[in-house]
């Protein structure tokens, strides 16, 4: 029989700056065999794909803001597109001389020896939700500048403000009454006009991710979480993605950049800060989602409050937030709601976001034909707290364990912790009486 003729493997190395693209080929055996120079355009990469590339060559290029949008346009001319680390890349293969001609050729190299440590290529929609939630930062970025430069404003002529928020509406009321020199009054002015207009881009763009995530599990799973809302949940799941890509939790809280540092050797061995690589946006709504875990009567507001006595507040911001992200890819895996949450929260924020992605609110219990309840016109208000099972029915999750189907460990963590009972309390509804303050009628004010 007549043996077919294979073509030969090339390995190719794509360095792409702004603005030109810096293509290096080598084949098998790594001798150098084309090198190309062009813009970094669709239409040139197109070109450069038809012309030089063969079907059987792999392409490696480093993460960088344009690089999904590359790899969709090489996909289809060669066998594969490797997408790598360039902190790792840099590490394995650091040179004195760096230049784009000499990165792509490291590239090539490290891809035919297969030393390139890769990345994981999220699906379009997973990129499509990062897009939204990083747009939507900075969006909120520009709106902390613009009140600075309020502020900055008022400090350089020495006015203080008589509002704890010199944004509320009675702040925004003073700031357009203030009176105040020309140029200041033109500042004011200026940058009221721009807060108004970046906050409803910030309102457009939250709008636009409920409704994307609405109908996403996920991220409803990871809103059960203390101190994680709509912003934080749609960020996490955005950057983790499929936690399945994750060998453990450990590795989930290290692609965040929220593990400690460490240089070792021999037998000394040093524990530093955070490494703080990866997502920088997704570590810092973590931060601030740890900030609100300090009161939180269950485990996780145990620890922090046991951590910050022990090491400090923000040691325990920190140490909380790392905390978050393995709770959260433990909830992901298993696809179970985070069990000591406060069912009243979790109603709360989960009605935020049907409210805003829908836009319709749900009809008032109090309907025409039902009596009303004993209580009524006691002074007294009863409110019924649902259960964490049946606020997690009512949105469509999976229920969570109960205290019967803990491990016998995790039950004595609860009893160690002091917080057995609060878990008991929110597995059953409970009714809550306030008492309603009454106004003084005119005889009882002159007694």
């Amino acid at each position: 029989m007549e043996k077919r003729a294979t073509t030969p493997v090339r390995y190719v190395g794509m360095d792409i700056p702004k603005e030109i693209v810096v293509s290096c080929i080598v084949d098998e055996q790594g001798k150098v065999v084309q090198r190309q120079r062009g813009k970094c355009t669709r239409a040139e990469l197109e070109r450069f794909a038809q012309r030089s590339l063969q079907p059987s060559d792999r392409v490696a290029v480093e993460a960088t803001t344009n690089t999904w949008e590359v790899v969709g346009i090489l996909k289809p001319f060669v066998a594969e597109v490797v997408v790598s680390n360039p902190l790792k890349t840099k590490a394995i293969a650091e040179a004195k001389i760096k230049t784009d001609k000499v990165d792509a050729e490291v590239l090539a190299q490290l891809l035919r020896c297969d030393f390139l440590p890769r990345v994981w290529e999220p699906p379009a929609a997973t990129q499509s939700l990062r897009r939204l939630t990083t747009r939507r930062a900075a969006l909120v970025m520009d709106t902390t500048a613009i009140k600075n430069r309020v502020h900055a404003v008022l400090h350089q002529r020495l006015i203080p403000c008589p509002f704890p928020d010199l944004f509320s509406v009675q702040g925004r009321q003073w700031l357009r009454t203030l009176s105040v020199d020309t140029e200041g009054r033109a500042s004011i002015e200026s940058d009221l006009r721009l807060l108004e207009s970046v906050e409803a881009e910030v309102a457009q763009q939250e709008h636009e991710l409920a409704k994307a995530t609405y109908t996403e599990p996920q991220v409803k799973l990871l809103m059960t979480l203390p101190g994680v809302g709509v912003t934080v949940a749609q960020t996490l799941w955005a950057v983790l993605g499929e936690v399945e890509r994750f060998r453990d939790a450990d590795h989930a809280a290290s692609y965040l950049g929220l593990v400690p540092s460490t240089q070792q050797s021999g037998k000394h061995c040093y524990h530093g800060p955070i490494t703080k690589q990866g997502h920088r946006q997704a570590r810092s709504v973590l931060v601030q989602a740890a900030h609100h875990v300090c009161t939180h009567p269950g485990p996780l507001g145990a620890f922090f409050r046991r951590v910050a006595k022990r090491r400090g507040y923000n040691v325990a911001v920190v140490a909380t937030a790392r905390k978050l992200v393995v709770i959260a890819w433990h909830m992901l895996k298993a696809n179970e709601p985070y069990r000591y949450a406060q069912p009243q929260t979790v109603e709360t924020k989960l009605e935020r976001l049907r409210l805003t992605a829908t836009g319709e609110k749900r009809p008032r219990s109090s309907t025409k034909g039902i009596p009303r309840p004993a209580a009524y016109g006691s002074g007294q208000r009863v409110q019924r707290v649902r259960s964490l099972a049946q606020v997690c029915d009512r949105v469509a999750l999976p229920p969570p364990l109960t205290v019967d189907e803990f491990p016998a460990g995790e039950v004595r963590m609860l009893e160690q912790t002091g917080t057995l009972a609060f878990v008991q309390t929110i597995q059953h509804e409970q009714v809550k009486i306030r008492r309603v303050k009454k106004e003084r009628t005119l005889s009882e004010s002159r007694c």
